[in-house]
C-alpha cells in the first residue's frame, strides 16, 4: 500500500517538476526573443542614425530612350539611388557587367522605372542585355 500512496505523490512531484521545467524553458525562450528584438531595435536605432545621412542622399535618374542611356556615365555618393526611367519604342533592361555589379539586374521593361541603391564605393559598369551596344557606368564615391 505504501507504494500506491507514494506513486501518486511521485506522479504529482514529477508533474510539478515537468511543469516547472516547461515554464522555465518557456520563460527562457521569451527572454531570448526580446533580446533579439533589442538587437533589432539597436540595429534600427543605428540605421535611424545612418538614415539621417541618407536624407542627404541623392536620387539620380538615367533616361532610357532612343536606344541609349542618358547620361551614360554618372558619379554618385555611396547610399545614393539611381533610377532608370524606360521610355522607348523597344524594351530594355539594366544588367551589371563584372563581379562588382552582380546585384544590378533589372527586369526587361518597355515603359516604367527601376531603381538600385549603391551602398559600396566603386565603379559599376552596366549594359542593356537586349542591346549590348547600350552601355553605362556608375561611379560611386
Amino acid at each position: 500500500m505504501s507504494i500506491r500512496r507514494c506513486t501518486p505523490t511521485r506522479a504529482l512531484l514529477l508533474a510539478t517538476v515537468v511543469t516547472g521545467a516547461l515554464i522555465v524553458s518557456g520563460c527562457g525562450s521569451d527572454n531570448s526573443k526580446p533580446a533579439a528584438s533589442s538587437t533589432t531595435a539597436a540595429a534600427s536605432t543605428s540605421a535611424g542614425a545612418t538614415s539621417s545621412a541618407p536624407a542627404v542622399a541623392a536620387a539620380v535618374t538615367v533616361e532610357v530612350k532612343d536606344m541609349a542611356f542618358s547620361p551614360a556615365d554618372i558619379t554618385i555618393k555611396a547610399g545614393d539611388t539611381v533610377t532608370w526611367k524606360f521610355d522607348d519604342r523597344f524594351p530594355h533592361a539594366v544588367q551589371g557587367i563584372g563581379d562588382s555589379a552582380l546585384g544590378i539586374n533589372s527586369p526587361i521593361i518597355h515603359k516604367g522605372e527601376w531603381s538600385h541603391q549603391f551602398t559600396t564605393k566603386g565603379t559599376y559598369r552596366y549594359l542593356c542585355p537586349l542591346h549590348p551596344e547600350m552601355k553605362g557606368t556608375v561611379t560611386v564615391q
